[in-house]
């Protein structure tokens, strides 16, 4: 009875023990994981994914190419959203170019034979329809809204007065990386403008609007990749040019002679 009761005693002792050590385990693996979500250790591997993205983007670019564009129906064109509109817009401009460029077209006369063509159209269809049916039908007119020409330079208005706005906060902001930019660039179109006419840049312009961001959105990791390592390359070059050449250049504080 005794030994019996020893036993039991001990298996249950026994099944207590393995009771709690199995629930010390449990909680000790349910802490651990807290410690673990809280220091974010489980996902180091894809913040630091994240960041490497974001830090590679070019220019620390955090928004996507369609919000930087401005979103709206201008980026949907820039971007070819709608393929058929965007393949108008720039064979409209590409058939304009090619009429002032290559077959020496100026305004006046585009926009009088225009007219004229116009005129010829709405003449032939008042008078055919009479002919034709015993009442003439109602030829169409074409009519501008008021407020087109109204838009139009309001758009081109504040446009103008961004761009000046920049030009003067980069003059005035003691930045001198970024005025340097600025001269150079601006330097750059005077040199491109006297190769070609404005017209020429224009459009140059244009059909790199509608053909840059789209590559780049499509390519955008390829480009930023292949930027960030032409970029690494130049500082490394700068490195070793300084350190072999440019670091032995003396660099002192040069005093005018005393005369007597």
């Amino acid at each position: 009875m005794s030994s019996d009761f020893h036993f039991f005693v001990f298996c249950s002792t026994g099944t207590m023990s393995d009771k709690i050590t199995a629930e010390k385990l449990f909680n000790n693996l349910v802490e651990t994981i807290a410690d673990k979500q809280k220091s974010g250790s489980f996902f180091e591997e894809q913040k630091s994914d994240s960041v490497s993205a974001q830090f590679n983007r070019l220019f620390g670019r955090q928004k996507p190419v369609y919000h930087i564009l401005g979103g709206g129906k201008s980026a949907d064109v820039l971007l070819w959203r709608n393929k058929k509109i965007s393949a108008s817009v720039l064979t409209g401009a590409t058939i304009v170019w090619v009429l002032f460029e290559w077959l020496n077209y100026n305004f006046l006369s585009l926009l009088c034979f225009a007219l004229v063509l116009g005129m010829l159209v709405q003449f032939l269809w008042a008078n055919a329809s009479g002919m034709i049916n015993r009442k003439p039908s109602q030829v169409p007119r074409f009519v501008l809204p008021e407020d087109f020409f109204v838009n139009i330079a309001t758009t081109v208005g504040a446009e103008v007065n961004r761009g000046l706005r920049f030009l003067q906060d980069v003059a005035c902001g003691g930045n001198l990386k970024q005025f340097l930019i600025v001269v150079v660039s601006l330097f750059a179109g005077a040199v491109i403008g006297s190769w070609c006419n404005f017209l020429t840049v224009m459009y140059i312009g244009f059909v790199a609007a509608h053909t840059l961001p789209v590559l780049y959105e499509r390519y955008e990791d390829e480009v930023d990749n292949f930027v960030y390592n032409v970029l690494d390359q130049m500082q490394h070059n700068y490195r070793k040019l300084d350190s072999g050449f440019l670091s032995k250049i003396p660099k002192g504080k040069f005093k005018g002679k005393k005369h007597d």
